[in-house]
């Protein structure tokens, strides 16, 4: 357990030692136009230092007119800090590079800083635009696609030397473009393919320069883009980003109205993101484990309401309607059986002459549309019971459209027996047949003359 977080504190810091650099700087004076800029190296690093100043953003000039250019000085000897004179005009930005000996941007890269105004304008000439000593092209041009190769070539007749190119992130890393195998390709000079292992979506600052100095190429700002087909098989832990913390170069404005950072280095690292970061991610695990808890909790409650006993009286219980407590719903309210006195043609069923073979006419439910009842006197725990056919008392049966009076209905005796349990049955011997006594099937009975 000891081992694997020794092993993953190790790696943690492998991953952010290039990020760290041994020194930082700070501009020591505030931007201005035509003014001296101061910087200032604090730390060990190893000298001799250099700067590099990058324009960034067009030119706030009329008719688009650049007078700009990139500046690098080299600081004298093993000082730590230089000056020079910043000839940008007021609401300009530029970008800053601070190298040692141990190679580009070693120090840390600021963000756009801001050109305040004064009263010196001597510095540069708003009527002509500058050119870098050499162009240089891209190909595709006008883009950086991540992890896709792009050609980087130039015209071997404006160079001196060898050139050379770096790649600078506003606030995170700057370093140095591995320069591939030159070649002549026609139509596009003289060159080398490179893939760019910078994130999609960076800001990235392409800077060309020969013998004669960093930047002497001029520069191309680029948006690195993640392509049709998006690859991202070149980027490992250590591709070039933003880098965590305050970006390099101190305090100093970052726009015209003169808001400033607040950070000292690249070196640093920001506290207050990190533990914003750490809470952050606490409060969206609260979060989840708060929803995943009244999931559960809601999948239990809606199990128990489904297995409860449902009042069949009341509904439904989760309709809002439910009747009152006294109140029954509309199926449940009780109806009477309405039972009236036996009539002659409530009790008159159609009859079938058994000597003539004619059906004598009469409704089986004479003229009433619901067939009624009739009541029966039982005595002496003898039941009686309505003959069926009239005739089966021995009367005279005549259709009931040609009686004048009700005739009275006709009951026969009905013996009632009630059979008594045999109790336990008995266990007979192997081979002595049982007896199985079974009630009359009243199939054969004998109509009474």
């Amino acid at each position: 357990m000891v081992m694997s977080r020794f092993l993953a504190a190790l790696q943690l810091a492998l991953y952010f030692s290039p990020l760290v650099s041994s020194y930082t700087w700070s501009f020591t004076t505030t931007p201005q136009q035509c003014a001296t800029l101061s910087i200032q190296i604090s730390g060990s690093g190893s000298p001799p230092y250099s700067v590099l100043l990058i324009p960034y953003g067009p030119t706030p000039l009329p008719n688009n007119t650049e007078v700009r250019t990139l500046v690098y000085q080299q600081f004298d000897g093993s000082s730590t800090s230089t000056s020079l004179q910043l000839k940008y005009p007021s609401t300009s930005q530029f970008v800053t590079v601070v190298s040692d000996s141990t190679g580009f941007g070693s120090g840390g890269t600021s963000v756009a800083a801001s050109v305040m105004s004064s009263s010196d304008s001597s510095c540069f000439n708003p009527n002509k635009t500058v050119m870098p000593d050499f162009p240089f092209n891209i190909y595709p041009p006008n883009q950086v696609v991540q992890c896709n190769a792009s050609r980087l070539w130039w015209d071997p007749t404006q160079v001196q030397g060898t050139p050379s190119f770096q790649g600078v992130i506003p606030g995170g890393q700057s370093f140095s473009i591995p320069e591939g195998q030159i070649t002549q390709v026609s139509n596009e000079g003289t060159g080398f393919d490179w893939i760019p292992s910078v994130r999609e979506g960076s800001i990235l600052i392409v800077v060309a320069g020969d013998d004669r100095g960093l930047g002497t190429g001029g520069s191309g700002l680029y948006t690195v883009a993640q392509g049709i087909y998006p690859n991202s098989s070149c980027l490992t832990s250590t591709s070039p980003s933003s880098t965590l913390g305050s970006p390099a170069g101190g305090t100093y404005p970052t726009n015209a109205s003169g808001a400033e950072t607040t950070g000292g280095s690249s070196s640093k690292t920001n506290v207050g993101a990190i533990v914003g970061g750490v809470i952050g991610g606490l409060a969206a695990l609260v979060i989840f484990a708060l929803a995943g808890f009244y999931y559960i909790r809601r999948r239990t409650a809606a199990t128990v309401t489904k297995e409860r006993p449902m009042d069949l009286l009341q509904g439904d219980p989760e309709d809002d309607n439910d009747p009152a407590p006294a109140e029954l719903g509309n199926y449940y309210h009780p109806e009477p059986f309405l039972a009236t006195e036996p009539t002659e043609a409530s009790s008159t069923y159609a009859r079938e002459d058994v000597r003539a073979g004619t059906v004598m006419s009469g409704s089986r439910y004479a003229t009433s549309d619901r067939r009624q009842s009739g009541v029966t006197s039982f005595s002496d725990l003898r039941s009686a019971t309505p003959d069926y056919e009239m005739g089966m008392t021995g009367g005279t049966t005549n259709p009931s459209s040609s009686r004048k009076s009700p005739m009275p209905r006709q009951l026969r005796p009905v013996n009632i027996i009630q059979h008594d349990d045999a109790g336990v049955a008995d266990e007979h011997p192997e081979g002595e047949p049982d007896t199985v006594e079974l009630p009359p099937a009243y199939t054969n009975i004998r109509k009474t003359s």
